[in-house]
């Protein structure tokens, strides 16, 4: 979509994020927020007036749309044209990778949970089941 094909009405019926959605598409970079609401201003053909009391209503939408990034030298930028990469901070300070494919471990190295660490009270505690008789069903029955 192209804004030379759109009319003025066809334009405000849309969405500032929108509208700045298809500047962005056209220009092929990046533009700083206020440069950017201006040529969506322009388009709209509105007042200086508005565009400086619209412009932080603005940079509330356009920050919290997922369509949109901040790049780090502040200028915005459609979120497809960028990739992102993940850096998890620990208190640390030291970087923490994520590995998405590990291995499962071997069962070696997997800790069993009913061993009693403590093997010491093993030889003071007494056989719970000592006592314990087993009976068949024939033996019951007869």
């Amino acid at each position: 979509m192209s804004s030379k094909n759109l009319t003025l009405e066809e334009l405000e019926a849309m969405s500032y994020d929108d509208i700045a959605l298809i500047v962005l598409n056209e220009s092929k970079k990046t533009m700083k927020i206020n440069d950017l609401f201006k040529k969506v201003c322009d388009l709209l053909k509105m007042s200086e007036e508005e565009y400086v009391n619209k412009l932080p209503a603005f940079f509330d939408v356009i920050s919290t749309d997922h369509r949109f990034i901040m790049l780090d030298d502040g200028s915005w930028d459609i979120k497809t044209r960028h990739s992102t990469k993940v850096i998890i901070d620990n208190d640390d300070d030291e970087d923490e990778e994520i590995i998405l494919d590990e291995e499962e471990p071997e069962e070696d190295d997997e800790e069993d949970i009913f061993y009693d660490e403590d093997s010491s009270d093993d030889d003071t505690t007494e056989d719970d089941l000592k006592d314990l008789v087993i009976i068949d069903e024939e033996e019951t029955n007869g």
